[in-house]
């Protein structure tokens, strides 16, 4: 049976270092999932003050530009997408598809498909907002305890499986 385990990390270094020791392991099978707060108001490709990324989108998960930093390197799909209430966010791996329809229910309502429920959804999003680093890794049930090692390891202060 297929679990998502989830790790929340107090920074994107950290939780980069959990995904490169992931695929380091050979678990280049597993869907890796990440999703983070960006950075507002700095200057877009088109001269807007928008996202503070230049030409992304996220539905077709193309990004350039350096906010994502290694992230575009580690997961495919990485983009940045506004939500309102908690403003722009950047998601990378198959997660990020399902945030494309969720704008209007945030974050919380792009985890239900992954077995997240809503409660813990909506305090996924509050981390987010907060600056908290969510890592969403699909894995079967003989490799949740490696994921969740390796999750902890490199710093996440919160670690939980969802079926």
């Amino acid at each position: 049976m297929s679990q998502t385990v989830v790790g929340l990390f107090r920074s994107k270094e950290q939780a980069e270092e959990a995904i490169r020791e992931l695929r380091a392991r050979d678990f280049d099978d597993l869907d890796i999932s990440l999703v983070a707060r960006g950075e507002e108001g700095e200057e877009g490709a088109d001269g807007d003050e928008s996202l503070g990324y230049d030409e992304q989108n996220l539905a077709d998960g193309t990004a350039t530009g350096g906010a994502i930093g290694g992230l575009a390197g580690l997961l495919a799909g990485a983009g940045a997408l506004l939500i309102p209430g908690i403003g722009p966010i950047i998601a990378a791996g198959p997660i990020a598809g399902a945030l494309t329809g969720a704008v209007t229910g945030g974050i919380a309502g792009g985890l239900i498909d992954y077995g997240i429920p809503e409660e813990e959804g909506e305090r996924y999003e509050q981390e987010i907002h907060g600056g908290s680093v969510m890592v969403a890794v699909e894995a079967e049930e003989d490799l949740e305890d490696e994921v969740t090692s390796t999750f902890r390891e490199n710093g996440a202060f919160e670690v939980k499986a969802h079926e």
